[in-house]
């Protein structure tokens, strides 16, 4: 594939912008200076450096991102900076979305994709994806609580009870709850349903994959192919 073609796939502009970016000298493949935009590489596996930065061709993009709080899930915020501004420029030229939301004042895993299949794939309720949260209570969690989550509670405006695929007390005021599902503030309904209330939430699990404990917040990494395989 000609490298303006590559740089354009990965998100660095047009093709006349990517072809400006490699004859002002900017652009390097494997570390050699590249002078020719029309040049030819074999792109499995191809690494690429613009202004200094690292950067390996990849046919889709699958991130994750450590939320924090104080961000919208939307291109168009109402209130607060959109969660996109935490990715560099090239994955937003590439239209990555979130998988999901998260609130705003939710913090923890987030992944994006311009995959739409993967996407599609992971919010549809017909796959039961569980998500795991990590969830600091008001008051203490007690057993009768867990049970009421577990064997489903009724929500304002869901024609049925809404149930926990799991609930682990790891602390007095602290749960690890599982959903398959992804209503609107569903956790903090929830809480509220059996008479608790949500003083912090976070994401801490998408199906297998778990937030790294070393990705610090506002910080974000590529999926590679085990982290695929999984989800």
């Amino acid at each position: 594939m000609a490298l303006e073609r590559i740089l354009q796939s990965q998100g660095f502009g047009t093709r006349k912008a990517c072809r400006a970016l490699v004859r002002a000298g900017r652009v390097a493949v494997a570390g050699v200076a590249a002078a020719d935009p029309f040049a030819e590489f074999a792109v499995d596996g191809l690494v690429f450096q613009v202004d200094g930065g690292d950067w390996q061709y990849r046919e889709k993009a699958y991130v994750m991102l450590n939320k924090p709080a104080g961000y919208e899930c939307s291109r168009s915020p109402k209130h607060h900076p959109s969660v996109l501004e935490l990715l560099p420029e090239p994955l937003r030229n590439r239209d990555v979305q979130p998988v999901g939301r998260l609130d705003e004042d939710t913090t923890g895993l987030l992944l994006f994709s311009d995959d739409g299949q993967f996407v599609h794939r992971l919010i549809s309720p017909r796959h039961k994806v569980a998500k795991v949260y990590e969830v600091t209570a008001k008051h203490v969690v007690g057993a009768d609580q867990v049970a009421a989550l577990l064997a489903g509670v009724q929500l304002h405006d869901e024609p049925g009870p809404i149930a926990a695929a799991a609930c682990t007390v790891v602390a007095e005021r602290v749960v690890h709850l599982t959903l398959t599902e992804g209503k609107y503030h569903q956790v903090k309904r929830m809480l509220a349903a059996v008479g608790n209330r949500v003083e912090a939430l976070r994401r801490i699990a998408v199906g297998p994959l778990q937030l790294p404990e070393d990705l610090a917040e506002g910080a974000w990494r590529w999926l590679e192919e085990a982290d695929l395989a999984g989800l």
